[in-house]
């Protein structure tokens, strides 16, 4: 708010308020916006008196902001008033006050015209404050004369009805107690009476249930001690409940451990039934937990009695019939026990019952252990020598191999004795089967254990199963590691390697194949040596055995062994055949190899395209996947079946994966290089005549049909060019094809034809100059047969490989007026309008160009 105040000093002049009062005057102004005037005594001046000073309150008012400004900059308007020296300085500094005077006209103006909107504000608050008021004084009236007392007569009901509350909860609670105490006291008698003369064990046990269900407060209470004893019966009510208890149990373990030992099944339900009343539970479980153990060792003891020849699976059978009789007693004793104990309460039971399978399960091992002579055979797997594989993989053993060589066999009359002398494969796996049956049954066994423990701590369906602590910890679990899992792994892998070197010693090629096309094969595809069928039958015997055992341990053991073994030693005796025994090389230089060579060679290939593809397959079965579905596929259903515990059932697949990719990595790598090495040894040399005859006596310079030409009857005929490297391509890659598998012909096939099309291409540019016209046409349509001919029963794309050839070709028969189009173009755009995704530069397309003769 502005304040302006005009005083009268005298009556001849105005004196005006000091600066300091303008620069409140302007501060306030800024702020509010409203105009106040005041007349300071009886003789002021009103309104339109105070308008006659009104131009000189803004001179001081504005030369006083002038001033004030000019304190803060040294260059002001203001201060050039005070120190001006000229006339001009004098108008500068007067024109800069009537600019700032206009200004702070203006926004009084404004003020101004905004006060009366103010002063009508102002004035409907005023109004609104009034009426509030009276509503003020209404509000206060009622609340002091109506509600205050109305709330202090609630105040005085809520509180004694407070009171009344906790008198009636404190009666109510004396009730209790006194309630609680009689039947306390009527149970101390009840039970002193039941175990006197009566001796009525149920009646004392359940007036014993009933107690318990007391609070210990009050049994323990002062009152209680004072109200129930008698004379009778004088100890205090705790004393007394836990004498009887005392001594019911003790009477309930002699006559469940009589009706036991009796065969007294109804005595023994009865008083298992009791323990739970006294709350005696755990001597209750211990003593049954007793009874279920002396039934399942006489059940061990009388499958491991008597003369039974303890062959074949005697011991893995007399195993499972130990767990198969446990599970038939949790399974059935379940309900009784959990009925009268409570949820999980057999837990305990099953605790107490795997102490006697750690015992009878023990020495059913260790008796097969020792029948069985298993560390001997132990020691002698881990010492035998694999003499065979590893003279094999000596660089001075090079025996000769014939399409059908055995002189590596044991067999009678090659001069080699047997090295199955220290170790019989057919008792190393009769011992695989029974161990792997028992490793099998220990699993289950494992999984109902855990099944049955777990379901009752647990109610996520998500949750992953886990193997009780007491079955992890237990001795019968360190027996199966020492005396099953370590030496399964150790003869597996043995058994395993010692199939792979077998099966080369006895190794059989296939009978009368040959080159020659005309001529039967006496073998039905595909063709591989024996040692494949039999490593692969093997494998997938290993596998299984493996897989059935259920034990991630054994597992994470034999898996990679058998990868190992694979791709050391079967993958290596292919591989050292292919390079010291069956390499396509010939014996004199120029000269094709032997066509026996070949079809070895072509044979080992086959071995381990065939071996990869079995591979594939046996890891699909083990997977539990259809042999038609993708290696993708979802296998965790069929793995957590037999591997439940955690993530073991990925852990499974992986390893079967990584075999899997492992060995085919090898293979294929092998794969590559053997089909660069027919490529070098057989298909070029015989490739090379190929395109000799193909092309012998063509010439694309005359024309053959001028009757006049020196070469018109000897130029072949139309499409003489494509026949002859049709009949010559068949009578060489036909022979090849029938005898590879198709995923190694069709490397075979892919890297031939990309040879011959750089042949094909030297052949094109071998004509520059040497082409007419009309020889452009012929070659082109020549080289669209022996395209044709080539890609002829392989994939499409081989026609891709040719894309160079067909466009020179094309470039050769181009009008000249579609040339020049193409020459135009470049890059994106040509592909665009020619729809040819080119291959030839603009370079080689000019130069290609220049093939034909005679053509600028």
């Amino acid at each position: 708010m502005i304040v302006v105040t005009a005083s009268r000093a005298d009556d001849q002049g105005f004196t005006p308020p000091p600066p300091s009062q303008y620069r409140q005057g302007e501060s306030a102004l800024g702020s509010t916006g409203r105009v106040e005037s005041k007349i300071g005594n009886d003789n002021g001046y009103n309104e339109a008196s105070l308008s006659l000073y009104t131009p000189l309150l803004h001179f001081y008012y504005l030369n006083d902001a002038m001033i004030g400004a000019g304190t803060n900059a040294n260059d002001g308007a203001s201060a050039n008033v005070y120190s001006a020296t000229s006339v001009d300085e004098i108008r500068s500094a007067l024109a800069e006050l009537r600019q700032r005077d206009a200004t702070v006209t203006a926004r009084l103006d404004e003020l101004l015209a905004s006060q009366k909107d103010l002063n009508r504000q102002l004035g409907r608050l005023d109004l609104a404050r009034a009426q509030l008021g009276s509503q003020v004084v209404a509000t206060r009236n009622i609340s002091n004369g109506i509600l205050a007392p109305a709330a202090r007569t609630a105040h005085r009901i809520s509180s004694a009805v407070q009171r009344l509350d906790q008198e009636q909860a404190a009666v109510k609670a004396t009730l209790d107690v006194v309630e609680q105490v009689a039947e306390l006291k009527s149970c101390v008698l009840g039970v002193h009476g039941s175990m006197g003369a009566p001796q009525d064990w149920e009646t004392a046990a359940s007036y014993l249930h009933r107690a318990s269900k007391i609070p210990d407060s009050v049994i323990d209470g002062a009152f209680a001690e004072e109200i129930v004893p008698t004379a009778d019966v004088p100890d205090t009510p705790r004393q007394t409940l836990e004498a009887a208890a005392e001594s019911l149990c003790g009477l309930f373990v002699r006559e469940f451990d009589r009706a036991a030992s009796e065969g007294d099944g109804s005595g023994v339900t009865r008083f298992f039934k009791l323990f739970p009343l006294i709350g005696r539970s755990e001597v209750g479980l211990d003593a049954y937990g007793r009874y279920v153990c002396s039934g399942i060792a006489g059940r061990a003891r009388s499958s491991m009695s008597g003369g039974q020849k303890r062959d074949g699976l005697f011991y893995a059978n007399a195993l499972t019939r130990l767990f198969e009789h446990i599970a038939q007693i949790i399974d059935g004793h379940e309900p009784l026990v959990e009925r009268h104990y409570g949820i999980g309460s057999m837990t305990r039971v099953i605790e107490r019952i795997q102490v006697e399978a750690d015992s009878q399960g023990g020495l059913i091992l260790d008796t097969w252990a020792d029948e069985r002579r298993v560390s001997r055979k132990l020691t002698d797997v881990r010492s035998y020598p694999f003499k065979f594989l590893v003279q094999s993989f000596l660089p001075s053993q090079k025996p000769s191999m014939g399409t059908n060589p055995r002189t590596g066999s044991p067999a009678p009359g090659s001069g080699r004795t047997s090295e199955d002398e220290g170790v019989d494969m057919k008792e190393v796996d009769a011992l695989l089967n029974e161990t792997a049956v028992m490793l099998g049954r220990w699993s289950l066994y494992t999984r109902f254990l855990a099944t049955k423990t777990a379901a009752k701590l647990e109610n996520d369906a998500d949750s992953k199963l886990a193997i009780p602590s007491f079955v992890t910890h237990s001795t019968l679990q360190r027996k199966v590691s020492d005396l099953l899992l370590e030496p399964f792994n150790a003869m597996t892998t043995f058994f395993f390697r010692r199939s792979v070197e077998k099966s080369f010693q006895l190794d059989e090629w296939p009978s009368d194949l040959s080159l020659n096309p005309n001529k039967p094969l006496g073998s039905s595809p595909p063709f591989v040596t024996s040692a494949v069928d039999d490593v692969m039958y093997i494998v997938n015997q290993v596998l299984q055995r493996t897989l059935s055992t259920g034990q991630k341990g054994v597992v994470s053991s034999v898996v990679p062994s058998v990868g190992r073994v694979l791709g050391s030693d079967f993958f290596g005796m292919i591989q050292r055949r292919m390079r010291d025994e069956s390499y396509p090389k010939a014996a004199i230089q120029g000269a094709l190899p032997s066509e026996a060579v070949i079809i070895q060679f072509l044979v080992l290939i086959n071995n381990l395209s065939i071996a990869t593809d079995y591979v594939k397959r046996i890891v699909r079965t083990c997977l539990g996947q259809p042999a038609e579905q993708q290696q993708t596929g979802n296998s965790q259903g069929a793995m957590a079946e037999k591997f439940p515990f955690g993530n073991e059932a990925t852990f499974v697949e992986r390893m079967l994966r990584n075999m899997e990719a492992g060995f085919e990595s090898k293979t294929s790598d092998l794969i590559n290089e053997a089909t660069e090495v027919m490529l070098k040894q057989v298909m070029r040399p015989r490739l090379r005549p190929v395109m000799i005859e193909t092309f012998r006596d063509v010439e694309y310079a005359s024309d053959p049909s001028d009757p006049g030409s020196d070469v018109a009857d000897e130029a072949p005929s139309e499409g003489a060019v494509a026949q002859r490297f049709e009949r010559a391509w068949q009578a060489f890659t036909l022979p090849i094809k029938r005898i590879l598998t198709p995923p190694a012909y069709q490397k075979l096939l892919t890297a031939t034809v990309a040879h011959l099309a750089r042949a094909l291409e030297k052949r094109i540019w071998s004509y520059y100059g040497r082409v007419n016209e009309l020889g452009a046409v012929r070659l082109e349509r020549d080289i669209a047969g022996i395209v044709a001919a080539a890609a002829k029963g392989g994939k499409y794309e081989l026609r891709d490989l040719f894309a160079r050839c067909v466009q020179m070709t094309l470039v050769v028969n181009m009008e000249d007026d579609e040339w020049e189009e193409v020459g135009k173009l470049d890059g994106a755009r040509l592909e665009n309008e020619t729809g040819v995704k080119w291959r030839l530069d603009a370079e080689e397309r000019k130069r290609v160009r220049g093939i034909v003769k005679d053509r600028e």
